[in-house]
């Protein structure tokens, strides 16, 4: 039998009687078209079976119309929100998003990003400012623009669009410390690989100073993201002679964990400790007690990192790195101590 000619983009706009100008501008830019001829162009695409050809359009316009992001984990929910604003914000301007995850590994981290970039990606999305030299150096000699996201550094030379992890740590810790807290632990990502974690720890720190508490004094215990690992470190937390009245945790997950530690162990939360998060992932709201946190502008960044980074890829991208604001969710897993534990 022989096979139907494969549909050409002179046959769809034929179908859809407009010019293949059109047509190309509706796969291309489609809030460039009035919707009645966009629906119209649509629909003869679905029904002739059309698929652009996107290898011969890349060697056209030098670009693929794909961007890429690689982030740290795809396990739990801190970073869906962002990345689905991202995916749809590149959608609406005709663009395709690939995701990796490296699962907090930089070797791994460094392969995808190098994958990415030889597939044809026009621009990187990547999480925090951490990695090493030369893969910003092999991104330079590529011409493939990567923004950082999760993260605003004023200092660093590189764009990103985020918020200043250090100072928001720094204000749930001051009023954690308001509230009569001097026995304090928190736990932690790793922080040799990770810039957001080490940020927020700072932040703790910073806060500690400012009140004459000693910074030294922090009990901390770093783990791997997960309910499970925030769980074990709680209860080493809780094992030591020390007791802290506080658990700052870097990310609701972590502090999801604890919670389920202090319900394992018999320990009442904010009673008998206090948990606090960072994120405000969907389950800090519902969690049993509902979790005080840190409320991040996922979707604001996820939409507004898109535009930013495709202006990098166009020329047009602003001078400065984007600054989003936080704010703290004051919920029930944060009490005073009680005067004996203060």
């Amino acid at each position: 039998m022989k096979n139907a000619s494969v549909p050409t983009l002179e046959d769809v706009a034929r179908e859809a009687r407009v010019s293949t100008a059109t047509v190309s501008r509706c796969l291309n830019s489609p809030e460039r078209v009035i919707e009645p001829t966009r629906d119209r162009v649509l629909s003869a695409v679905r029904k002739l079976g059309y698929y652009p050809n996107f290898g011969a359009r890349a060697l056209v316009a030098k670009r693929t119309n794909t961007y890429g992001a690689v982030i740290p984990t795809m396990d739990n929910a801190i970073f869906a929100k962002g990345i689905q604003a991202f995916q749809e914000a590149l959608h609406e301007k005709g663009k395709t998003l690939f995701i990796s995850s490296s699962s907090y590994r930089e070797d791994i981290e460094e392969e995808q990003i190098r994958t990415l970039s030889a597939r044809g990606a026009d621009g990187l999305l990547l999480i925090g400012h951490h990695r090493n030299d030369e893969i910003y150096k092999f991104l330079e000699k590529r011409g493939v623009p990567a923004l950082a996201a999760w993260v605003y550094d004023p200092e660093q030379p590189r764009l990103s669009i985020g918020f200043d992890n250090r100072r928001a740590m720094k204000e749930l810790a001051k009023i954690v410390i308001a509230r009569g807290h001097r026995k304090i632990a928190a736990i932690s990502a790793p922080q040799a690989t990770n810039d957001r974690a080490r940020n927020r720890i700072l932040g703790i720190r910073d806060a500690m100073t400012e009140e004459g508490i000693p910074p030294e004094s922090l009990q901390l215990i770093e783990t791997a993201y997960g309910i499970e690992t925030g769980e074990n470190a709680f209860r080493d937390l809780m094992a030591k002679p020390n007791k802290p009245t506080v658990v700052m945790c870097g990310n609701d997950v972590l502090a999801i964990g604890a919670l389920q530690g202090a319900r394992h162990m018999g320990i009442q939360v904010p009673e008998d400790v206090s948990i606090t998060g960072f994120d405000d992932i969907e389950l800090a709201s519902i969690a049993d007690p509902e979790l005080t946190t840190v409320h991040v502008p996922h979707r604001e960044m996820g939409k507004r990192a898109a535009q930013m980074l495709i202006d990098m890829v166009e020329g047009t991208a602003p001078a400065n790195s984007i600054e989003l604001m936080t704010r703290v969710c004051m919920r029930k897993s944060l009490a005073k101590p009680r005067d004996n534990d203060a």
